[in-house]
């Protein structure tokens, strides 16, 4: 029986990361269903490819041969899925994210984008935020509007698109109403909606934490989408910090936004995966060039 090309990816993450909690983290994957299909991989081949102890992971002499042709297998495939791609000259490309992008972007971006390539469906797609990768890490989108900093960052290619101030969002009856601004220090003791744990360095920086002095954030809940977290914001049982640009989506009867002076900007970006020179990437990355332009 043949390997399946997603087993190899998972082979090649665990090599690379030496280790199944850091590979199951890069891959917004389950440890238990990556060692499952590791162990299918190693059952297939009829080898054991990883030495692991419950400190250590390392390669065995067949993980060792395995991992370069498996890299390579991989690049191939990725490419031929390209030149396919780029040989029916239509197909789609989809782009993912995890909040509306809003600032007037998309739309222009669209149009800019037919104007380039008016065979291709420039397509949409929605990620919950347990996935801070907005689809990339799954395979799921080709590209993707994303915040940073967020987990697997340095594997991916990333350009800049907007660098915004960090505002609050909180229910009109907050104490907070009526202020047009507000220091980050006054906020320490609030209680804040915070995105899922496997959001890692995106998690903390909507929290702050780097502006806390070592005090811990008061969680009061996890939310895994712009519904739940305007229902939380309703509900009046927390705060949430949000990007400037956003500040008009979350502004809506019964919740107020105002800027929180003191902390750095965050940043709105799109990735995509490195070494995909696809014809509808480049023109991507053009149509997005014209929209920051301007």
């Amino acid at each position: 029986m043949d390997a399946h090309l997603r087993d190899l990816r998972y082979f090649v993450a665990v090599a690379e990361e030496l280790g199944f909690t850091r590979a199951a983290e890069r891959l917004f994957i389950s440890q238990p269903a990556l060692s499952k299909q590791v162990r299918h991989l190693e059952t297939q081949l009829r080898v054991r490819l990883f030495d692991r102890d419950r400190r250590t992971v390392r390669l065995t002499a067949a993980g060792e041969a395995l991992l370069p042709a498996a890299r390579d297998l991989l690049q191939r495939w990725d490419e031929a899925q390209r030149a396919v791609g780029d040989a029916a000259g239509s197909s789609s490309l989809t782009v993912g994210m995890s909040t509306s992008v809003g600032r007037g972007l998309l739309g222009t971006l669209r149009d800019r984008f037919a104007a380039r390539r008016p065979a291709c469906d420039l397509r949409l797609r929605q990620i919950n935020w347990a996935d801070p990768t907005a689809g990339l890490a799954s395979g799921e989108v080709d590209a993707a509007f994303v915040w940073l900093p967020f987990p697997g960052q340095d594997d991916l290619n990333v350009r800049v698109v907007a660098r915004e101030p960090r505002w609050v969002a909180f229910r009109d009856d907050h104490w907070l109403s009526g202020r047009d601004e507000v220091e980050f220090a006054e906020l320490l003791d609030e209680k804040f909606l915070a995105l899922p744990e496997s959001a890692g360095p995106l998690r903390d920086h909507w929290l702050a934490i780097a502006e806390r002095a070592g005090r811990p954030p008061l969680i009061c809940t996890t939310v895994t989408n712009a519904d739940e977290t305007f229902a939380a914001l309703e509900s009046g049982i927390g705060i949430v910090l949000l990007a400037a640009g956003n500040a008009g989506i979350y502004r809506r009867e019964g919740i107020t936004t105002i800027p929180v002076t003191d902390l750095p900007p965050t940043e709105l970006a799109l990735a995509w995966r490195p070494g995909d020179h696809r014809g509808t990437i480049r023109a991507l990355l053009e149509s997005l060039d014209d929209v920051t332009a301007r």
